[in-house]
C-alpha cells in the first residue's frame, strides 16, 4: 500500500466524524427551512416530508412585517453597542494586566477568570432590581451594560494572552522615541493584536445576537424587542402559528450566518494565532 493510501486510510475516521457532525448540525436547519413552507395543518399531518403545496406566504409575510425589521435593527444596535463597550473596556484592562507590574495584579486577573464560572441565570433577580433602580428597564442600555459586564472576563483573558506576547523591546523602543504608554497601546499594540480583537469582537456579536433571557427580562414592550424574543408574536392564547415560527427562525438566522461567513477567516485566524503563541 502506498504512503498516500495509508494516510487516507488513517484519516478516514476523522472524515467520518466530520461528516456525521455536519449532518447533525445541518439537518435541523433544513427541517426548519422546509417546515416554513408548510401550513400548520400540513405540518401536523406531514411532519418530516416535503410540503405538497409550498406556502411562500409564511416567509413573505415575515419580511413584509415592520416588526421584523424593527427587531432586526434593535438586535444590531444592541450587538454593536455591546461589542464596542466590551472590547474597548477589556482591551484597556488587558493592557494594564499584561504590560504593567503592580501589587495585586495576578489577584485581579484571577477575579476575571473566576467571572468565567459565574452563571448569568444566578444574577437574574438582583440584576432586575438593579436595572429597575437605575431606570434601565425598556431601555437598550439595560441590555448592553449587563452583556458587556458578563462578556468582560472571557475577553480580558483572551486579550491579555495576546498582549503579553508583544516583545518588551518594542515597548522600550517606542518609549525612547517619546511614545507614551497610551500611545504605545493605541498606535502599536492594538494594530498588532488585530486578530485577537477580531476574534473577541465576533464572540461578543454572536453572544449578544443569540441572547434571549436578558432582553426578555428587560423589555416588556415590543419597541425594543430583539430577534430572539420576537418569536413570541406568533404565540396566541390557545395556539401558536408553528409554520410561521419556522419561517421567522430561518430568516432570523440569515444575518447571523452571513456575518459568520464573512468573519469566519478572522475568527479561525485569531484562534489559530492564539494557540500558536500559547
Amino acid at each position: 500500500m502506498s504512503p498516500g493510501a495509508r494516510g487516507r486510510l488513517r484519516s478516514a475516521p476523522l472524515y467520518v466524524i466530520v461528516w456525521v457532525v455536519g449532518v447533525v448540525m445541518v439537518t435541523p436547519l433544513l427541517y426548519a427551512l422546509v417546515s416554513g413552507f408548510k401550513s400548520n395543518d400540513e405540518l401536523s399531518r406531514n411532519t418530516f416530508g416535503l410540503p405538497s403545496t409550498w406556502v411562500t406566504s409564511n416567509y413573505t409575510d415575515v419580511l413584509a412585517s415592520g416588526s421584523f425589521w424593527r427587531m432586526l435593527g434593535s438586535s444590531t444596535l444592541i450587538a454593536v453597542g455591546t461589542t464596542v463597550l466590551t472590547v474597548g473596556a477589556a482591551a484597556l484592562a488587558a493592557f494594564a494586566l499584561a504590560r504593567f507590574a503592580f501589587r495585586g495584579r495576578e489577584l485581579l486577573f484571577t477575579l476575571f477568570t473566576v467571572g468565567l464560572m459565574f452563571p448569568f441565570a444566578v444574577a437574574i433577580l438582583p440584576l432586575f432590581v438593579l436595572l429597575r433602580t437605575f431606570g434601565l428597564l425598556d431601555n437598550p442600555w439595560g441590555v448592553i451594560l449587563p452583556q458587556a459586564a458578563f462578556g468582560l472576563p472571557l475577553t480580558v483573558v483572551i486579550l491579555r494572552g495576546f498582549f503579553r506576547e508583544i516583545p518588551g523591546e518594542l515597548e522600550e523602543a517606542a518609549t525612547l522615541d517619546g511614545c507614551s504608554a497610551f500611545g504605545f497601546f493605541w498606535r502599536i499594540l492594538l494594530p498588532m493584536a488585530r486578530p485577537a480583537l477580531g476574534t473577541v469582537s465576533i464572540l461578543a456579536v454572536v453572544g449578544s445576537w443569540n441572547n434571549f433571557l436578558l432582553p426578555l427580562l428587560v423589555f416588556s414592550e415590543q419597541t425594543w424587542w430583539t430577534i430572539p424574543i420576537g418569536v413570541q408574536q406568533f404565540q396566541g392564547q390557545y395556539a401558536a402559528d408553528i409554520a410561521r415560527v419556522f419561517a421567522y427562525l430561518v430568516l432570523a438566522m440569515v444575518p447571523a450566518l452571513a456575518f459568520y461567513a464573512v468573519a469566519e477567516r478572522q475568527l479561525i485566524g485569531g484562534i489559530t494565532t492564539g494557540a500558536t503563541k500559547g
